[in-house]
């Protein structure tokens, strides 16, 4: 070397002085040759990568010639070096060698430069990572080069000018192509800009700084986040996941066999025997769920494949866990450098001849280690929480698309829930655990290695210390078990109350009416101040918990150094060992704490990949036996087809031969469970074949028995993804009876249905079923008793329009399932099934001919039915073109809350509807003007006011207010924040006091030598350091306990304030507001309020004083820190100011986008045999792939905008280590070696809680929304009070006399008016029927009597006494209604009959005798404390109709409303009911609202109300010898006279 430079290539004595520098020739030679052996090494790998992963070449920018120009400059300087070096004038010596080889090297080095820049136009990143760190590299290794010809030059000014002035001019232009590397080429604006961004922006996440800052400017939309990187997108994930795991399954399958084999092998002899052959078959699937179950308890698990998910899931992302293990590496092995360097710079501290350069030296390691640990760091979470993503949209994209395909004997191991559990729960669960994968064998690697560093400073004393780590184990997995027990115990008492609640809401209108609130408020105070008290039980034993973490770390050190000056009087505490031990432990803690926590996660996700394992590898549809011929003569044919849902039962169709021919109309009938349903889903494939098989020529539709609704509007559920036309889709609604129906609904077809059809009656939900087939242009059409659900009339209409033969099917091949006999003579074919066999098949006249089954069970039929049938189906046809036929009748309107609504809007649409009734009869005008609507919307926008019947909820944006922050404060209580901030503030002082303590005891080690160490002296350093450390624990707990309590009073307050003002809220609150989100108020927020945010403020108060204490101390020892504290705090506030508003904003669309996925899911699983028949799977998968990639643009997105925070505040607390380093080094003549240990051990420790801190802010903003929606719910308004002033006297009302006085009445402000000034006077003791087209505003009545509406005009009065003036619990006691859903709730017959214990038990069971009940409950195991379950769901509706009866005669008050109950009830109870209320309300004033007339003939007086006025008032005789509106319903309800009611 010395001759290649002709000068010295190394002299250590250079270094050895105050101005140290390297010798020129080892500058030239190998620090040029490092950077240069790195381009060199990679550059065919790298070129070979642009080679394979071109794509079309990019456009030539200005940032590329840029890049080339100052490459080629670079040449150039190069060449002129070289010549430069060949012609300079040495005189006699030979030219040195490296004067030419270097220009040489350099020249072909840029050549290759240019090329590799040329090279990745065609890549999309167009920065090649490995040229960056080329430059930084180059940068680096000629600064020293730079400055010694800098001092050179300085010495003597002449010498080597031309070479060094070519250095300094080739030097700046590295710098620059090092700034040009750092900014990133976009491509198009719609692709992810992390795909684009160069090397440095990757590292640093400065690309994402675009989408902080608009989440910063204002909220952000679906819009502002790009798409994931296509690598992360579900179809590229899934279809790498899919080619392994064939692979994988297989493998794994074959296992299984074998395992199966060995244990048949075993024990051949034991045959399992099976069930018992003649179940009814209909009911198969019940019979099958209870064996199912019955299997489970037995306790044998059934086997299946095992063991290959995670394999799969290994080679599908086996890259991305080996990038991720490199860094993790990296940095742990990194994160021990750092107590190192603390002891060397503590050691040049205290050896006041150190030369200041190793200072600077010292200084600038700590923070280049620090900066490469995070980008190490952020590098490795980022990979990790995106491969957690990946996993997680794997499994559930995989899951979903099984869902499709997966036979129906495996499908019903899983209710729907436990399927979605998979895809959200166990999914989940993969998720996290893959993100700490890696921790398994980095917490192990991090405890080695502290303790051998430990061993090496303290010795075998630190085994003291490690004893109490591990005693901590067991102590805290004990705490952890009981709190484990008490959490479960909680969520018991949490499900209670929410069912509770959940009943209260549903039920809310009977609490109402009966004035019952106050005794269900009781019953969900006492659940809740139980759970309260659990609650306060779990917050303490947390506390203890934390007690013990802050604890360990104290005693640990305490008993180390205590052992360590113990044990030999050799042994002096000097501040190199104390601060790095110190910093030892603190490595130490987190890994000692993460062990247990990664461990257990490990063995819950265990059991999720065991679920999925199970659910993926199910056996799939077998549909071999169904064969498709497009060419073949019959439509279907049955050959000798057997099917079976169970291989281990009897076959449930058994050798069926049936031909179907092309275009016929086939009827199927049979008794129930006779097998016709399973004859439908053998054709569909749904079944398992057993024998035989089935041909079917065409394409199918399928309306199945129950109707299964999407999300969405109606229109979206008739085209069912098909094209849209006009024509075709209007005969498809007129043909369905949907036009009355669109003309009800709000908004018409767009008009939103609810999960499951929610807010449509049964009748409206089969006969949009029914559309979505008719719509398809399908060959053979499957319908499975299509006419059940909807009544005769409707039924008539659709026969004739839909299936019969001049329906819209004409000519297609229909295949019915129907219990309705009178079609029966219209059909081309009918096919007898009893018991999964075909008796007889034929066309109804051969088949009454033959005198066989069929013409038996008809004459049955006749004989039992009695007129009801007959008097709904109009024969004639001018009625059928009849509008007020085609009108829902009740049992045709739905029964909830959301549809009261919804008949409630009929009132307003009821002018319109009239108005098009009375220009024609036709009902052509209705269906104009469906067509006017859809035409021009948003003419007739003040129409729709109700289409969207529920409220978008409010989804806050931006910042969070101050008041409701000071809402929570108050609730906590002003005098306990102070305490508790007392508390932890007493903390912060003890951790700064024992740090202090600290270093003074190890300048104790100046001082004095080993042998004159005084005894006394060293018992006083540990007894204070010990005392001061216990000090720091017992404040904490103390702080802790005290703000559990308090926290839990505050949530208790809110509680109590929601529940008193959710009960007070006027009935339009519970009208427009969906359960679900009241619900949500009292589970989700109330959890957060009760659990998450207490913890959140607690730890943000900890972190927030933590990271105070810390800037003290190094003020204390540096008071020029304080300077830097204020530009370092404003990067930082500024960074998390940014952070937060998009993190939050990120959250909210996360979930908003999650739900939606769920749904879809649970929908396709419940309508899997509709899809499979339209053969849809294609279109549900791709919208399910849409709906994961667009929930997971946000997670990525989340879990971006963490790394971008944390990398700026982990930057923030390197510069804070920098700068308090730096400083050490600059006061150095005034600084300690013990107070530097002291300030840069705490220095290190502040950037985990500076990115904690930011942490716990915006999870105290997430968690603070939980308070803001409840104050929004504590805000609503209340309708009027519940006892006033004015009470009535005790017997009010003696007579019961009524008074409507120009009485007016309108849902909500925005809506018209439904009862439009009534007048009427209804004398003691009259029976009054009110009668009347839906939404005529019959209901509106009772509900104006109750006040559950208010007045907008008039007065009604009762005995003389306005009602308006009584407070509401007051009028409410005194009435009677028999409502027309027969709500109960969970609790004893008892409770349910009299909540507030009024009555004694006698006249209980006088008054069940009187609702024909007491034989029944007397029947009962507990008689009156029969537990009834939610909704009353174990009595049959009868019996819960004569329950509510039961109430109204416990009651016995002088007025009855009757909101008569039809949907629901038998004739049988009807009479009951009848009879019960005809002797036992004699005395009574009886108010009946009607649906059928007959029952309402005998009344003093009929009211007809049409539109919100009365029409006509008077008795049944007059109305009927009037010939006005009662005359005709009479008539179409076939009543000729008053006498004629017989039913």
């Amino acid at each position: 070397m010395e001759k290649f430079c002709k000068s010295t290539f190394w002299n250590s004595s250079l270094l050895d002085s105050p101005e140290a520098d390297l010798p020129l020739c080892f500058e030239q030679t190998v620090l040029v040759w490092i950077p240069l052996g790195f381009l060199w090494l990679l550059a065919p790998w790298q070129l070979f990568h642009v080679y394979r992963s071109r794509t079309t070449r990019s456009p030539i920018t200005g940032f590329y010639i840029a890049k080339q120009v100052l490459a080629g400059f670079l040449l150039i300087l190069a060449v002129i070096d070289l010549v430069l070096a060949l012609t300079e004038d040495y005189g006699q010596d030979a030219i040195p060698p490296v004067r030419y080889t270097n220009p040489i090297l350099y020249l072909v080095t840029w050549l290759l430069v240019l090329l590799i820049q040329h090279g990745r136009q065609w890549c999309i990143q167009k920065n090649s990572w490995y040229l960056s760190i080329f430059w930084i590299l180059s940068v680096l290794c000629g600064t020293f080069q730079f400055q010694t010809l800098i001092r050179t030059l300085l010495r003597d000014s002449n010498s080597n000018l031309a070479y060094s002035c070519l250095f300094f001019i080739s030097y700046g232009f590295q710098i620059m192509l090092l700034i040009l590397s750092a900014f990133s080429e976009r491509g198009d604006s719609s692709m992810n800009p992390s795909v684009t961004a160069s090397f440095l922006s990757n590292i640093s996440f400065s690309w994402y700084d675009s989408v902080i800052l608009k989440g910063y400017k204002q909220p952000l939309t679906v819009e502002d986040v790009w798409d994931v990187a296509d690598e992360f997108k579900t179809k590229n994930v899934v279809s790498r996941f899919e080619l392994h795991m064939m692979k994988e399954l297989k493998k794994a399958r074959q296992a299984f066999q074998k395992r199966q084999r060995k244990k048949s092998q075993k024990k051949s002899g034991a045959r399992p025997q099976s069930l018992n052959k003649n179940q009814s078959q209909s009911q198969d699937v019940l019979v099958l769920e209870e064996t199912k179950k019955k299997k489970k308890k037995s306790g044998t698990t059934k086997d299946f494949p095992k063991s290959w998910l995670i394999k799969t899931l290994f080679k599908t992302f086996y890259m991305v866990l080996l990038k991720s293990f490199v860094l993790k590496l990296v940095y742990d092995i990194l994160t021990f450098l750092n107590p190192q360097l603390l002891r060397l710079v503590i050691a040049f501290v205290s050896d006041k001849d150190s030369y200041v350069w190793i200072g600077y030296l010292y200084a600038i390691s700590l923070f280049a280690v620090a900066l490469i640990q995070s980008i190490c760091l952020q590098t490795y979470f980022n990979m990790c929480f995106s491969l957690g993503m990946s996993v997680r949209t794997t499994v559930m994209s995989t899951v979903y698309k099984k869902a499709l395909t997966i036979s129906n004997l495996a499908r019903r191991q899983y209710t729907v829930g436990e399927t979605v559990t998979l895809m959200s729960v166990d999914a989940q669960k993969l998720m996290d655990v893959t993100s700490f994968i890696h921790l398994l064998w980095s917490t192990v690697l991090q405890i080695v290695l502290s303790i051998y560093f430990l061993w090496l400073e303290l010795g075998p004393s630190i085994l003291a210390g490690v004893g109490i780590m591990i005693l901590f184990i067991p102590v805290n997995a004990v705490l952890a078990t009981k709190n484990r027990k008490l959490q479960f115990k909680n969520m018991k008492f949490k499900d209670k109350r929410l069912r509770i609640m959940n009943e209260i809401l549903n039920g809310i209108k009977i609490l109402k009416y009966f004035a019952w609130e106050p005794s269900f408020k009781e019953q969900v105070h006492k659940l809740r101040n139980k759970e309260l008290k659990n609650l306060r039980a779990f917050a303490y034993l947390q506390s203890l918990i934390t007690f013990l973490l802050y604890l360990s770390p104290v005693l640990v050190s305490v008993t180390t150094f205590s052992v360590y000056v113990l044990v030999d009087s050799n042994n002096i505490l000097d501040a190199q060992k104390a601060f790095t031990s110190i910093t030892l432990f603190n490595i130490l803690r987190f890994p000692m704490g993460m062990l247990p926590n990664v461990i257990s996660a490990m063995l819950q996700a265990s059991v999720s990949v065991e679920r999925i394992e199970k659910y993926l590898s199910g056996d799939d549809l077998d549909t071999s036996a169904i064969q498709r011929d497009s060419n073949f003569d019959k439509a279907v044919q049955f050959s000798d087809a057997s099917f079976t849902w169970d291989r281990d039962l009897e076959p449930t169709i058994k050798n069926v031969n049936l031909d179907i021919m092309p275009g016929k109309l086939v009827a199927v009938v049979g008794t129930v469970g006779s097998g016709k349903s399973s004859l439908m889903s053998a054709m569909l494939g749904e079944m398992e074949n057993v024998c035989g098989n089935i041909k079917i020529k065409g394409t199918v539709a399928y309306v199945p028995q129950q109707s299964w609704i999407q999300n969405g509007t109606i229109k979206d559920n008739i085209l069912f993804g098909s094209e849209f036309n006009e024509k075709r889709y209007q005969q498809v609604l007129e043909a369905c009876a949907l036009l009355p129906d669109l003309e009800i609904l709000p908004g018409g077809d767009l008009a939103e249905i609810g999960e499951k059809g929610i807010n449509l009656s049964g009748g409206q939900k089969q006969r949009v079923s029914l559309a979505r087939a008719t719509y398809q242009h399908a060959d053979i059409y499957i319908l499975d008793d299509p006419l059940s659900a909807v009544d005769a009339h409707v039924g008539k209409h659709i026969f004739s329009k839909v299936l019969g033969p001049n329906g819209l099917l004409n000519g297609k091949t229909r295949i019915l399932v129907t219990h309705s006999l009178h079609f029966l003579p219209q059909v081309d074919e009918i096919v007898v099934v009893e018991n999964g066999t075909i008796l007889e098949t034929g066309s109804y006249n051969s088949l009454l001919a033959k005198k066989g089954v069929f013409a038996k069970n008809l004459k049955m039929f006749l004989k039992h039915a009695d007129s009801e049938g007959e008097v709904t189906v109009n024969d004639g046809d001018e009625d059928d073109d009849n509008d007020s036929v085609l009108m829902p009748s009740m049992e045709e309107l739905p029964e909830d809350a959301a549809s009261l609504t919804l008949k409630r809007e009929n009132s307003l649409h009821g002018t319109l509807r009239h108005s098009s009734r009375s220009s024609s009869r036709h009902r052509k005008s209705l269906k104009n003007s469906l067509k006017v609507r859809n035409g021009n919307i948003p003419k007739e926008e003040e129409l729709v006011k109700g289409q969207k019947l529920i409220k978008k909820e409010f989804m806050e944006t931006g910042k969070v207010k101050l008041a409701i922050y000071l809402k929570y404060l108050k609730a906590v209580g002003w005098c306990s924040i102070f305490f508790i901030t007392f508390f932890y503030i007493l903390n912060s002082v003890a951790l700064v006091g024992s740090n202090l303590w600290l270093s003074a005891w190890t300048s104790d080690s100046a001082i004095y030598n080993s042998t004159n160490y005084p005894s006394s002296q060293r018992d006083l350093r540990i007894g204070i350091f010990a005392a001061l450390g216990v000090a720091q624990g017992a404040t904490l707990l103390i702080g802790n306990a005290w703000s559990a309590k308090s926290c839990a009073h505050a949530s208790s307050l809110l509680h109590k304030q929601l529940l008193n003002n959710i009960l007070r809220a006027p009935m339009r609150f519970f009208d427009t507001t969906p359960i679900g989100r009241i619900v949500n108020r009292f589970s989700g927020d109330i959890s957060t309020v009760d659990d998450t945010l207490p913890q959140t403020l607690r730890t943000w108060m900890l972190c927030f004083l933590g990271i105070v204490s810390i800037l003290v101390m190094i003020c204390m020892a540096t008071p020029v820190f304080a300077v830097i504290i204020v530009p370092l705090a404003i990067i930082y506030v500024s960074v998390q100011v940014l952070y937060v508003a998009t993190s939050r904003q990120l959250r909210r669309l996360d979930s908003v986008t999650r739900s939606p996925v769920y749904s879809h899911f649970t929908e396709t699983v419940s309508g899997l045999s509709v899809i499979r028949a339209f053969e849809h799977q294609q279109r549900f998968l791709k919208q399910n792939e849409n709906g994961i990639d667009t929930n997971q643009k946000f997670v990525s997105s989340w879990i971006t905008s963490n790394r971008w925070l944390a990398f700026r505040l982990e930057f923030v607390g390197n510069l804070i280590v920098f700068s308090s380093a730096l400083l050490m080094v600059i006061y150095k003549q005034t600084q300690t070696g013990d107070i530097a240990g002291f300030v840069l051990s705490n220095a290190l420790n502040i950037t985990q809680t500076l990115n904690w801190l930011v942490r716990m802010t915006s999870e105290t903003e997430t968690n603070i929304v939980a308070v803001e929606r409840i104050t929004e719910y504590i805000k609503v308004e209340n309708e009027a009070p519940w006892v006033t002033d004015k009470r009535p006297p005790a017997d009010w009302p003696q007579r019961g006399e009524i008074q409507f006085i120009n009485y007016q009445v309108r849902y909500r402000p925005e809506l018209d008016l439904v009862l439009k000034g009534i007048n009427c006077d209804i004398k003691s003791t009259e029976k009054i029927g009110v009668v009347g087209r839906t939404g005529a505003g019959k209901s509106s009545l009772t509900n104006c009597l109750f006040r559950i509406l208010e007045a907008a005009g008039g007065r009604i009065t009762i005995d003389g006494i306005d009602i308006a003036s009584l407070g509401l619990h007051d009028l409410r006691g005194k009435l009677t209604i028999i409502p027309q859903d027969p709500i109960l709730f969970s609790g004893s017959l008892r409770m349910n009959l009299d909540p507030f214990n009024n009555y004694s038990d006698e006249e209980i069971w006088k008054a069940l005798e009187l609702a024909h009940l007491k034989s029944f409950v007397a029947g009962l195991q507990h008689g009156l404390s029969h537990e009834v379950s939610e909704a009353g769901d174990n009595l049959s509706i009868g019996q819960r109709q004569l329950l509510c009866l039961g109430r109204a005669l416990l009651r016995k008050s002088k007025i009855l409303v009757l909101d008569e109950a039809t949907a629901a009830v038998d004739l049988e109870t009807d009479n009951l009911i009848q009879t019960t209320i005809r002797s036992e309300f004699s005395h009574c004033t009886v108010i009946t609202i009607a649906h059928r007339l007959h029952t309402i003939m005998d009344s003093d007086k009929i009211m007809v109300l049409e539109n919100g006025n009365i029409i006509e008032y008077g008795s049944p005789e007059e109305l009927l010898d009037n010939q006005g509106p009662f005359y005709l319903m009479a008539k179409e309800a076939g009543i000729e006279n008053v006498n004629n009611t017989a039913f």
